[in-house]
Order: structure tokens, then C-alpha cells, then sequence
């Protein structure tokens, strides 16, 4: 801990130490003040759809992210992002590190690889300093599990054809080392928050689960870690234009083997889960207003000798923000559904849908504020186990003050 203390406090201090015109360290630190709904919170092992819940005093810790690039030579750059967020996972973790080589192209076409650890090119919503929003401090269900459990360990090779108004660019991806993704859908479904996993994370699941598998709570796993020794892989096409935005779409295929398991914590079990799907997203402006929508489908899969257990899920949202200089209001709409095909745990099923409405206002450069308010309206028969309705609605309001630097 007091290693990735030391990092981090050099990363901040970055730009002082080095003064080279070609590195840059970015980064924000967040204050914010938080009405938690009374349901027990997923990052505390409840079945709350918020990432604050009852008696959760986590919002008095900030957190921060630091954003580090170098551009080592024309063509190659290294790039590295640290967060500090207590409370869950590891306090301070590399949510990603990578070199990409894009040799510098003077005619239509160019291409590039990527090589490390790094996100996978499936939001459109969170393309700020450590992986945040410019819109909102929440992300959308579809892009909260996307930063708990999908990054890419390994390369991606991508090319691209430069027109005089848009943009065709095709990619391509191995990996490894993310097995167990997929795992907290079935075990928890979707929720929404904006706390981000790096390297050593470990994700909590709710403790009425662990209960069921007859696993003593608080139930951790690393869900970044190699179980088979096969490689994923993902293809993605995206489209820009400069009159009509950005379109994309995205295919994922982990190819875990679903039979594969390793044993943890003195006697527990993590399986790789076959997870694929299916991501499809598109962004435009009309003046000052912005518009993005997102959805995704797909399964998650485990069968170990003599089982097997299949999660559909399925997620979407739309995003309308409003550029009003200073101040950019935003407005989102959630929906959310899985379903288990499983002879145990039974009550897995759920659907949902979810409103944030957040309201930023920048009066200086190195300063952000922001009022939020989510409220998400799911059913979930998970739980029944603990004697509650199935219905539940989450209402949360924060107040964030972000010092950029």
C-alpha cells in the first residue's frame, strides 16, 4: 500500500518533476456530499442499485484519478491511469496502462496498435480524465459494469480511412486474463455508479449470494485474472462524420472456457464465465444539444461438471446533454434486464429502468460542480431470500465539487 501511495503521490507531482513538452499528467480530486437511499449498497454487499446506501459514510473520502501521457517519439505513446478510491477494491489501482504505435500516415489510410491493459472501445459516455463523465457523476448501468469487470489484457490492431468529412475505422482484439467477467451480473445483476477496477480489484458480491453458495460474506473475487489459457478476442467498427457524430459497434467474446475453475480464499471456487455480446452506440450534436445512446445483449456462462448456469442480460440508455457554456445540464435513461437459466441459486431474474438527471456548472477551469439526482426503479427476485419485496426503488442525490489539475 505504501508503494502504490508513493506512485501515486509521484504521478501528481509529474508535471513538476518533468518538464518535457511531451508529458503530461492530468487528474481531478472529488468532494462530494451524498442523500443514500435506505437499501444497503452493492459495493457493500446489499442489493442497492446506487453506489451509496444506508449507513454508507464512504462519501467523506474523496477519490482521485490521475492521468498520465507520454509521447515517447512521433509515433509512439505510453499511456497510464491510477485511481484512489477507498472502500472498494484496492485503495489505489492501474485502471490502465498501454503503449500505442501509430506511425504518422500522410495519405487516406493509417493504423495503429495498442498493447497492454486497457478498456475496451464500447463507451461513449465515459470519455474523461480516468475514465469519467463530462455529463454526469453516475454512469449508465451498461458502462458502470463495463469499468467493474471488461478491460482488455493484450493488443488490438486498428485501421483507419480518412475521407474529407468522416472517419471508417476497423479494429481488432486479443486477450487474456479476464475469465471470471460475467460473473457479477449473475451474481448481482446491474447497478449504477462510477467507481472503476484496476489491477488487483477485488469485487464484492452480495453476501445473501455467497450465503447461498455456502460461502462465508463478505465474497470477494479478482476479476482479472487467467483461469484457462484461452484468448478472447473483440471486433469493432466505428464511423465518424463531422456533420452527423459517431456510430459504432462492437462484438466481445471472452471464450472462457465454462467447464474451467481455480480454487481461491482456502477452498472457494471462481469459474471462467463465457461471456459474449453484442454493443452498439451513436452520438450527435444538434447545436447545443447532445445526443448519445448505447445498448448491449448478450450471455454469460458457466458448466462445471454435472451444472451449468446461463445469464441473458441485456442493457441500453439515452443520454441528452446541453453545452450551455458554463453550465451543461443532463438528462439519462436507463433500462436493464437479465434473465438466469440455472437448477441453483434460483431468484436471479431482474429487470429495471433508471432517471439521472445532473446538473454541472464549471465557474472556473480547475473546478467542477455538480448536483445529481438517480432514481432506479428494479425488480429483483434475489431479494425474496432476505424477506423483502422483489420491487425496489433507489433514490440517490449527490453533490460533487471535482478539482481539476
Amino acid at each position: 500500500m505504501n508503494r502504490r501511495f508513493a506512485l501515486l503521490c509521484v504521478l501528481a507531482c509529474g508535471p513538476r518533476l518533468l518538464l518535457a513538452q511531451d508529458f503530461s499528467v492530468q487528474g481531478f480530486a472529488d468532494f462530494r456530499l451524498v442523500a443514500t437511499p435506505e437499501e444497503a449498497a452493492w459495493t457493500r454487499g446489499g442489493l442497492g442499485k446506487t453506489r451509496y446506501g444506508d449507513g454508507d459514510n464512504a462519501a467523506n473520502v474523496p477519490t482521485v484519478a490521475l492521468a498520465a501521457h507520454w509521447q515517447a517519439t512521433p509515433a509512439l505513446a505510453l499511456v497510464a491511469d491510477v485511481r484512489y478510491q477507498p472502500h472498494y477494491g484496492s485503495a489505489v489501482s492501474l485502471t490502465d496502462a498501454f503503449a500505442r504505435f501509430r506511425p504518422v500516415s500522410t495519405d487516406t489510410w493509417r493504423w495503429s496498435f495498442k498493447l497492454g491493459e486497457f478498456f475496451p472501445p464500447i463507451s461513449l459516455e465515459n470519455d474523461g480524465i480516468g475514465w469519467s463523465s463530462l455529463w454526469t457523476l453516475t454512469s449508465s448501468a451498461l458502462n458502470t459494469w463495463v469499468g467493474e469487470e471488461l478491460r482488455t489484457f493484450g493488443g488490438e490492431m486498428r485501421v483507419e480511412h480518412r475521407g474529407d468529412t468522416d472517419t471508417l475505422e476497423a479494429a481488432v482484439a486479443l486477450f487474456g486474463a479476464n475469465d471470471p467477467a460475467g460473473e457479477i451480473l449473475a451474481a448481482r445483476g446491474w447497478a449504477l455508479g462510477d467507481l472503476v477496477s484496476g489491477v488487483g480489484s477485488r469485487l464484492r458480491e452480495p453476501d445473501v449470494y455467497a450465503a447461498l453458495l455456502g460461502v462465508p460474506p463478505p465474497r470477494r473475487y479478482d476479476p482479472f485474472v487467467e483461469i484457462d489459457h484461452r484468448l478472447g478476442f473483440y471486433a469493432n467498427v466505428d464511423w465518424r462524420s463531422a456533420e452527423l457524430g459517431h456510430a459504432t459497434v462492437l462484438y466481445y467474446d471472452n471464450r472462457a472456457d465454462p467447464a474451467q475453475y481455480k480454487g481461491f480464499n482456502g477452498g472457494d471456487e471462481l469459474f471462467a464465465w463465457r461471456t459474449k455480446f453484442s454493443s452498439l452506440g451513436g452520438q450527435t450534436d444538434i447545436g447545443r444539444l447532445s445526443l448519445i445512446a448505447q445498448a448491449m445483449a448478450g450471455t454469460t456462462e458457466i458448466a462445471p461438471p454435472g451444472f451449468r448456469s446461463e445469464t441473458h442480460f441485456s442493457a441500453g440508455y439515452l443520454l441528452a446533454g446541453w453545452n450551455l457554456g458554463l453550465w451543461r445540464p443532463a438528462l439519462r435513461f436507463d433500462a436493464f434486464t437479465t434473465r438466469t437459466d440455472a437448477p441453483f441459486p434460483s431468484g436471479l431474474n431482474e429487470h429495471g429502468n433508471a432517471l439521472t438527471f445532473a446538473l454541472n456548472w464549471r465557474p472556473l477551469d480547475w473546478l467542477r460542480l455538480t448536483g445529481e439526482g438517480v432514481r432506479v426503479d428494479a425488480t429483483r427476485d434475489q431479494r425474496q431470500a432476505l424477506g423483502l419485496a422483489p420491487r425496489q426503488i433507489d433514490t440517490q442525490i449527490q453533490f460533487n465539487a471535482r478539482v481539476l489539475f
